[in-house]
């Protein structure tokens, strides 16, 4: 065998430009869908219609079109191409930010907010980028642009009050369209195109692997977390603007300032923790303990006493629990998912994650109108401790980690001895092979396992 000769730890400069080009278009999208949620609750009554259900309807909408068509873009970008399904989505999240920007009523910016969310392109990103990045950089790849989402969403918070006062809802959206049309020009002037086009079995779902995913109760768990954790994040962006304004007495304007210290105190509080779960094995200690602090969160808003102190107290906690959460969510996807099921997981994680919001900017409206405040922080904090129960019996994940070996012609010829050879190795747990990506996917422990044996049955393509 000859050992494949490759310089995997560094990207090339293809390779930077790709996942740049890519990490922004992320960006650009989730500002323009985050920007509204710390002014909106506050803001809507300008629409005529406007009643709690229905501003609860318009905060979470993108997310119920988000979850129906996130999967189907996916899979029609494998058949029309990335760039295309892309573009296609950019132009309708494009179309439902002016849809939006120029709505009267209620009912048309719920129109709009559908049709932005009906641009479901992160699975067709994610597997562009995929296609842009060698196998063996695709985890920092992955990992560059779940940062330009979670730098996306803070500063979306930051600026979205500070926007609002400055040009008002309609201006965000139309804020929001140029973003998009940026987006497009970063797509096709910035972005290079793919040499190759494979589906990617550790990205991309395969639709007879619903039955399996659905079926697992590991993965079911932490699907249903993110559900949780997203639906949480508008139940509480619908009541914060609110009990900020009108409890704590803060005017509109001045949000933005309230916002931006504790996003970046809750960003280093969080980072010890990641590390803790990840690097001393406590990630099951460290996720329910998140989990709990949400819990505290919601029930501190509900019974402690108004003040701008305690709001922001509690919304430090919250932000906390919630950073951490979304930063190690993923991680455990990966860990406890089967390698032959991964990319559907994903893909069912993804769904929910949208499902989620859409559900929680419903709910906050409805307990809004009938229970005020105060029935949002109950109602959400008794959630939090149905979700707690549901996942006190998971499995700790064990600390695997995933590698793609490149095959020969010989060794395709003999898959089954390829298998066996490489699961022989000292800590690999699981192998599969897929043949017509001409690649293994191994699932191994990296206290265990020496690197040096499984390069040596990797061959360059």
């Amino acid at each position: 065998m000859t050992q494949r000769q490759t310089d995997s730890t560094s990207m090339t400069a293809l390779e930077k430009r790709s996942i740049s080009g890519l990490s922004l278009i992320f960006a650009l999208r989730m500002l323009g869908l985050f920007m509204i949620l710390p002014v909106f609750s506050i803001s809507a009554h300008q629409y005529s219609g406007s009643t709690p259900m229905l501003i609860g309807l318009a905060i979470g909408a993108y997310g119920l079109t988000q979850a129906v068509l996130q999967i189907p873009f996916g899979m029609l970008s494998d058949r029309f191409g990335r760039k295309r399904i892309i573009s296609l989505g950019l132009i309708l999240f494009a179309a439902g930010s002016v849809v939006a920007a120029m709505a009267n009523s209620i009912e048309m910016v719920i129109v709009g907010r559908l049709l932005q969310g009906s641009g479901a392109i992160a699975a067709a990103v994610m597997a562009l980028t995929a296609d842009l990045t060698r196998d063996e950089q695709r985890t920092k790849a992955m990992a560059s642009i779940g940062i330009s989402i979670g730098l996306s969403f803070s500063v979306a918070l930051a600026t979205g009050a500070a926007l609002e006062h400055w040009i008002g809802l309609s201006g965000i959206f139309w804020a929001t369209a140029l973003m998009a049309l940026l987006g497009l020009a970063v797509l096709h002037f910035w972005v290079p195109s793919p040499h190759r086009h494979v589906s990617h079995r550790d990205i991309e779902p395969v639709p007879k692997q619903f039955k399996n995913v659905l079926a697992n109760p590991q993965i079911m768990r932490l699907v249903f977390s993110i559900m949780v954790l997203h639906l949480l994040l508008t139940t509480s962006f619908f009541a914060l603007p609110l009990a900020l304004q009108n409890v704590a007495g803060l005017a509109k304007s001045q949000h933005a300032l309230a916002y931006l210290p504790i996003l970046l105190l809750a960003f280093v509080t969080m980072v010890p923790f990641i590390i803790i779960a990840e690097k001393k094995r406590k990630m099951k200690a460290v996720f329910l303990g998140a989990i709990a602090v949400l819990g505290i969160a919601q029930l501190g808003w509900a019974i402690m006493p108004g003040s701008l102190a305690s709001i922001l107290l509690f919304l430090w906690l919250f932000f906390t629990g919630f950073n951490i959460l979304e930063a190690s969510l993923p991680s455990m996807m990966s860990k406890l998912s089967p390698l032959e099921n991964k990319g559907t997981a994903m893909g069912i994680y993804s769904s929910a994650q949208f499902l989620g919001a859409f559900i929680g900017g419903a709910m906050g409206g409805m307990l809004y109108a009938r229970f005020g405040l105060d029935g949002i922080f109950y109602a959400s904090s008794l959630l939090i401790g149905i979700w707690l129960l549901l996942v006190l019996p998971m499995q700790a994940p064990r600390h695997y980690s995933n590698r793609i070996i490149h095959m020969s012609d010989t060794a395709l010829a003999d898959i089954d001895l390829f298998i066996n050879k490489l699961n022989a190795v000292k800590g690999v747990k699981e192998t599969i092979v897929v043949p017509e990506e001409q690649v293994a996917y191994v699932k191994f422990s990296p206290d265990e396992t020496n690197l040096s044996e499984l390069e040596a049955f990797a061959f360059q393509r």
